[in-house]
């Protein structure tokens, strides 16, 4: 017996994602098509995971005071379409059909600005731990899901150092390309 999916995309939103709206986005430019996915990696502060700060973050409500390194980003305002946490639990915080403020400069095949046709979405981790098992399962099915719902990015994954290349480094080391990629496979065998 084949498991029912547990996301599917209805009108930009990821039906089964916790919704959790950030202010941080506007209009995709008319007539943009959605071609890729861009995986990124967060933690506030860096490489302590839980305590809520991301998702404070995303919806410009972190109080800077908490930690010094928060200061460092005071003022930022930045998004992304989805973050999945290290418990697996997806939260929403950009409808795919609004341009996420996540890949900054960037450039995917000759292509500039990538917010403009990509969806971002940033597990809880960093580049010196490895992600947990959990995170990649449901990065695999998030993934199947938006290649079934928008099939221009069925080629289409990068991470946000390969469209920002010398400017960022995340998902970096420890993100297992090839683990994703067999699991993707296998969510769209199902």
């Amino acid at each position: 017996m084949q498991q029912a999916p547990s996301f599917q995309v209805i009108e930009g939103q990821l039906i089964g994602a916790r919704q959790v709206p950030s202010p941080n986005y506007n209009q995709r430019p008319e007539h943009t098509e959605i071609q890729l996915v861009v995986v990124h990696n967060i933690s506030l502060p860096p490489s302590q995971f839980g305590g809520g700060y991301i998702e404070q973050f995303f919806q410009n409500q972190l109080d800077w005071s908490k930690h010094p390194y928060f200061q460092t980003i005071e003022g930022m305002q930045v998004s992304t379409h989805l973050l999945i946490l290290r418990t697996g639990e997806v939260l929403q915080c950009v409808n795919f059909n609004d341009r996420a403020w996540h890949a900054g400069r960037s450039s995917y095949l000759a292509k500039k600005e990538c917010n403009d046709y990509s969806i971002g979405i940033e597990l809880e981790g960093s580049d010196d731990q490895p992600f947990e098992d959990v995170q990649y399962s449901v990065l695999a099915e998030v993934i199947a899901t938006l290649q079934a719902t928008y099939p221009k990015i069925l080629q289409h994954l990068a991470g946000h150092s390969d469209i920002a290349p010398g400017r960022k480094t995340d998902p970096g080391p420890f993100f297992d390309w090839p683990k994703t990629r067999a699991l993707i496979q296998q969510y769209k065998a199902d």
